[in-house]
């Protein structure tokens, strides 16, 4: 997890990223006429269709063959908010920031410094350290958002194989250190949840707002979790 996202300790290396051997994805959302339409309940895509109808038996809901060339064409989406998961310690979350032109990557930084273009790598990228300043300079425009991704497995069918929900969450990337502390806790796997809440409040003006934010939820060492599982 690049923890320097939203710590300015100078010290703080980013961890390696990931490899890309997911059986399928998660998704907080969809895309509906081409605009971004948030959801309740996880959606997965996939382009196995056994693995689809895996996840349907284990969260329920519907299964669609999407009309899309991409390579995960098979969306699931699931009657549940919350999925119980497995994550690698730590390292299951990556997170760094990225500011796209267009189809372009402009900036691509880890908050301190930047992890590419090779010419650019580990000179200061001029990232705020205060968090709202980041978060505004990311709504002007002007500077990069977080790009969070987060592998694991279903505890429910481990040897299903791993899959990756990515996600731009300023709420989630918050609370990164907050995740990291409580993954390095353990040694090994962890069993977690990941959960769709629902936030809602009014404003001083009296303006209601209601949005979903990704939330993980550390459980226990997926060892003991084993462990203490009936047979």
């Amino acid at each position: 997890m690049a923890l320097r996202i939203f710590d300015t300790d100078p010290d703080a290396k980013p961890k390696p990223r990931f490899s890309d051997d997911a059986v399928g994805r998660l998704h907080s959302g969809k895309a509906v006429d081409g605009v971004p339409l948030a959801l309740s309940e996880w959606r997965f895509s996939t382009g196995d269709p056994e693995v689809a109808d895996a996840v349907r038996q284990l969260f329920g809901g519907t299964v669609e063959e999407l009309e899309t060339d991409k390579e995960n064409f098979i969306s699931v989406e699931t009657t549940s908010p919350t999925i119980l998961v497995v994550l690698d310690g730590p390292k299951a979350v990556y997170a760094d920031m990225k500011l796209w032109n267009r189809n372009k990557l402009v900036h691509h930084c880890d908050g301190v410094e930047f992890l590419s273009p090779d010419e650019k790598k580990g000179v200061p990228c001029g990232c705020p350290s205060l968090f709202a300043e980041r978060k505004q300079a990311a709504k002007d425009y002007v500077g990069p958002a977080p790009s969070i991704s987060v592998t694991f497995r279903l505890a429910d069918d481990y040897e299903l194989g791993k899959f990756r929900f990515q996600t731009g969450s300023w709420s989630m990337a918050e609370v990164l250190h907050e995740y990291d502390a409580a993954l390095s806790r353990f040694d090994g796997e962890v069993l977690a949840e990941l959960t769709i809440e629902e936030v809602s409040y009014t404003t001083k003006k009296g303006r209601n707002v209601n949005y979903f934010k990704p939330v993980i939820k550390v459980l226990k060492s997926y060892s003991d979790a084993v462990a203490e599982a009936p047979f």
